[in-house]
């Protein structure tokens, strides 16, 4: 019998929604203390918010500007050395001190209700330093995300398609192996300039849910007793749901123009903007 207090992941009728999330990470999920190093014209070395890079990236380099009462005319040797593998440590401990964001409610529905997500981030950290973090918020059931609630959806999930439920350790790293972590400028990537790189991951991302709900609509429809309580059957081949969300209004932009080029009237992906701490759909 379907457990209704488990409104997350599931519909009315019991039925997985299989809607999937994608979350910029730094002023979207969390606020984090994390600065970028720009340099003034004295030599200066000037920190600077990810909120503010936001909205100076375009200049920083290119024109002269006051911030913080200094003259900026560029970078400094190493502007984003504390968002590579150098900072990783500080990450992890800064993930759980930090302030949340506008997207944090829907967060913690994502992982709550065990839907499979992505982080897409300008940062440059190893990937599984991000994965680390996100394990850390659980097991710990920071800010309203409840691991109670997370692993009596995934053992919902794995009863629904007959799979063997395992203990509850081996359960939530599963879960986070099928969610995807993409740093875009871990690598070869570009911190100050994103776009491209968020872009060719949410698009990685689409690809594998899409592949994924396939798999899980066809487990899921070997399941005589589900496909005969519920009154709309679960089609094999069902399109997922994405929203994204990102506080930098060029990065939604340019997603958003791909995302139309690419599918038409049949874009999968609901766009969200966070700047300045509010959530609206574009």
């Amino acid at each position: 019998m379907i457990d209704f207090e488990l409104k997350e992941g599931f519909d009315v009728e019991g039925r997985p929604d299989l809607k999937y999330y994608a979350f910029d990470w730094d002023d979207n999920l969390m606020f984090m203390p994390t600065e970028i190093i720009v340099l003034s014209d004295d030599g200066e070395e000037v920190g600077m918010s990810t909120e503010d890079f936001a909205e100076y990236r375009e200049d920083i380099g290119k024109k002269t500007f006051n911030y913080k009462g200094k003259d900026i005319i560029g970078y400094s040797n190493d502007p984003f050395i504390n968002f590579r593998e150098e900072g990783d440590k500080q990450f992890i401990i800064d993930s759980l001190d930090a302030e949340t964001g506008p997207s944090w409610d829907d967060f913690v529905e994502c992982i709550n209700g065990g839907s499979i997500f992505a982080i897409i981030t300008a940062r440059g950290h190893n990937p599984m330093t991000i994965k680390d973090s996100v394990y850390n918020l659980i097991v710990t059931n920071h800010n309203g995300i409840d691991s109670r609630v997370l692993l009596k959806n995934l053992k919902m999930y794995r009863d629904l398609t007959g799979e063997k439920i395992k203990d509850d350790q081996l359960l939530i790293d599963e879960y986070l192996d099928l969610c995807r972590f993409y740093p875009v400028s871990y690598g070869e990537g570009s911190a100050s300039s994103p776009e491209q790189g968020k872009i060719k991951a949410l698009f990685e991302f689409i690809d594998y849910v899409t592949e994924q709900s396939r798999k899980f609509g066809y487990n899921l429809s070997l399941n005589k007793d589900f496909v005969n309580d519920v009154s709309n059957n679960f089609v094999p081949d069902y399109f997922p749901k994405i929203g994204f969300s990102d506080d930098d209004p060029k990065n939604i932009e340019s997603i958003k123009r791909s995302l139309e080029k690419e599918y038409g009237d049949e874009n999968p992906v609901k766009t969200y903007l966070t700047k300045g701490g509010k959530k609206k759909e574009v």
